[in-house]
């Protein structure tokens, strides 16, 4: 496992050290590890609504490309 610096604003850190105090986290690791983790999981489900959104298209690809 590798070991990253991150500077943060010192009203993140309280924020961080305020998780760490309820239980809610149990260490500043652990919770950069999960925000890392809910970040990565949102994109991977906004590319998926992304892809959703995107037209399909039908039919014959020479009258597609016509109309293009």
């Amino acid at each position: 496992m590798t070991t990253i610096s991150v500077p943060l604003p010192a009203e993140l850190l309280q924020q961080l050290e305020s998780l760490i105090r309820q239980g809610k986290v149990p260490n500043k690791a652990a919770a950069m590890r999960m925000a890392l983790e809910k970040y990565l999981e949102d994109q991977a489900v906004e590319a998926v609504l992304q892809a959703e959104r995107e037209p399909t298209l039908y039919g014959n690809i020479d009258d597609l490309m016509k109309k293009v």
